[in-house]
C-alpha cells in the first residue's frame, strides 16, 4: 500500500471516530505530498462521513458521534479549503462571514466559503461565536458590500437581528447586504428579523451574493464558478450536516418538552 493509500485509509478511520488531530495531520501531509484534495475528499472523507449517516440511520451512533465526525471533517475541510476553491476567477469583491455568538457550528460557512472564493470573492472570515462588536468592527476595517451570517441552532438565531441592531447603531446598516443561512433558517425567519436575503444551502449563497453585487452596479461579466467536483464535495458534507441539524433540533424539542412537563 503506498502512502497516499495509507493517507486515505487513515482519514476515513480518523474522520469516522472523530479523531480531529489524527485527520488534521494527515491532511496536512497529503496536501504536502501533492495528493489531490478532490481524491481525499471523495476517496476518504466524504465516503466517512456517508459511513457516520448509515450507524446514525441504523442506530450503531448517536448524535455525539456525528458531531465530533463533523469536527474532524471541519479540520481537513479548513486546510483543502483554498484548494477546492481555486478557479482563477476574477476577483469579485470582499464578503465578510461569521457564525454568531453563542454557536460553535461552522461546517455549514466554510462550505459556502469554498463555493463564494470558487466563485471570485475575497472571504473574511470571522469565526464562531461572533460577538456583535467584532461583526461592527470588521464592517468598519474591511466595508464589505456584503456581509453573512450563520447559525445552526434555533436558540443563537436571535443574534442575526442584534448584530444588524448593532450596525444600525453604528450607521452602517445600509451599507452592508445582510444574508443569513443555516439549518434551522429560514425565508420567513430571515424576512422576519429584516435580513436582505436568505440562502439555503453554500450554492444559494453564491447566488444571492452575485444577485446583490448586480443590484449595486459590480461588474460581474468576469465571475466564475466553483468546480462541478467541488461542488458536488460540498453538496455531499451538506446531506451530512442537514441529518446533524434534524438530530439536534429533535433532541432540543424532546429537552424543551420534558423541561415544561
Amino acid at each position: 500500500m503506498s502512502r497516499e493509500d495509507e493517507i486515505k485509509q487513515g482519514l476515513f478511520d480518523h474522520t469516522l471516530v472523530g479523531h480531529a488531530k489524527d485527520v488534521k495531520a494527515l491532511t496536512e501531509e497529503g496536501v504536502a505530498l501533492g495528493m489531490d484534495p478532490m481524491d481525499m475528499m471523495f476517496g476518504a472523507l466524504i465516503p466517512s462521513l456517508q459511513e457516520v449517516g448509515r450507524r446514525f440511520e441504523t442506530g450503531e451512533y448517536f448524535v455525539p458521534e456525528m458531531l465530533i465526525a463533523a469536527k474532524a471533517m471541519q479540520n481537513a475541510l479548513a486546510i483543502l479549503r483554498p484548494l477546492l476553491a481555486a478557479t482563477g476567477a476574477k476577483p469579485l469583491g470582499t464578503i465578510v462571514m461569521l457564525t454568531v455568538k453563542g454557536d460553535l457550528h461552522d461546517i455549514g460557512k466554510n462550505l459556502c466559503d469554498i463555493m463564494l472564493e470558487g466563485a471570485g470573492f475575497s472571504v473574511i472570515d470571522l469565526g464562531t461565536n461572533t460577538p456583535p462588536d467584532k461583526v461592527v468592527a470588521a464592517v468598519k476595517q474591511h466595508q464589505p458590500p456584503i456581509i453573512g451570517f450563520s447559525a445552526f441552532l434555533t436558540t443563537t438565531m436571535p443574534m442575526f437581528k442584534v448584530n444588524m441592531e448593532a450596525l444600525a447603531k453604528e450607521g452602517l446598516r445600509d451599507k452592508v447586504k445582510v444574508m443569513v443561512g443555516g439549518a434551522p433558517v429560514t425565508q420567513e425567519y430571515a424576512d422576519k428579523v429584516g435580513a436582505d436575503g436568505y440562502a439555503k444551502d453554500a450554492s444559494a449563497t453564491v447566488r444571492l451574493a452575485k444577485r446583490f453585487m448586480q443590484a449595486m452596479g459590480y461588474d460581474m461579466s468576469g465571475s466564475g464558478e466553483a468546480s462541478e467536483a467541488a461542488v458536488q464535495a460540498v453538496q455531499a458534507v451538506e446531506q451530512f450536516m442537514d441529518k446533524v441539524g434534524k438530530a439536534e433540533e429533535a433532541i432540543t424539542a424532546v429537552q424543551k418538552k420534558h423541561a415544561g412537563e
